[in-house]
């Protein structure tokens, strides 16, 4: 399909249908997507692909960690997880918020389930000696995540960048086998949507495009 319509219609897919997905149309995407970026070229990024029921019910079990802290901080008008503003959420409400069925069942219900990991002993963290938290080391994974997303959709598949697992960052590694020294990126579920959505919601380029400066003049769509 074309690029553009792609990248206007890869949209975050949670309900997926019972198609599979062969092993020759998954080999596919990612021979596509392995032509991404990384930093120096290094190509740190190593994906495992989870068909195992029984490794997906663990991948479930080791998300509710993150998932009961992000709905506690939501409900309590808080941006989840954030780093910059801190949080008065206790342990015990965090312990007792229930996680819904629909926050983790695409770990269940899509035809594979895909693990991107990264050897943290090849990528450039150019900001590590910043006061803030660290996100350049993630441009040597994520454009790999992105574009095995925009391939799955040009195959007819679609998929949802997950996270609420790399809280439990040390078992998951351990449930896949990963040698130290690998860090999780994204826990990926992929399938058949059962809807394919063609209007995706996002803000216009000049609210957040200026040109020279923060305050400089909006970039406007001719």
């Amino acid at each position: 399909m074309d690029l553009y319509d792609a990248m206007r219609t890869t949209h975050a897919v949670r309900e997926f249908t019972d198609d599979p997905l062969p092993d020759d149309v998954l080999a596919r995407i990612l021979d596509n997507a392995r032509f991404a970026p990384s930093g120096g070229n290094r190509q740190g990024a190593h994906v495992v692909v989870v068909r195992s029921r029984a490794t997906r019910e663990r991948l479930v079990e080791l998300s509710a960690t993150g998932a009961r802290r992000y709905l506690a901080q939501q409900r309590a008008g808080e941006m989840p997880w954030n780093t910059v503003h801190p949080s008065t959420v206790t342990d015990e409400q965090i312990a007792g918020t229930r996680v819904p069925r629909g926050m983790t069942e695409p770990l269940l219900t899509a035809a594979a389930v895909l693990v991107f990991l990264v050897d943290l002993g090849v990528v450039a963290s150019l900001d590590s000696e910043l006061d803030r938290v660290g996100l350049v080391s993630g441009a040597s994974v994520y454009p790999l995540v992105w574009n095995t997303l925009l391939a799955a959709r040009n195959e007819g598949f679609g998929g949802v960048i997950t996270t609420m697992a790399v809280a439990e960052e040390p078992a998951v590694l351990e449930l896949l086998g990963a040698p130290e020294g690998y860090a999780v990126a994204a826990v990926v579920p992929v399938g058949k949507p059962v809807k394919q959505l063609t209007r995706l919601r996002r803000q216009p380029v000049e609210d957040f495009v200026t040109l020279e400066t923060w305050s400089g003049t909006p970039l406007r769509n001719s």
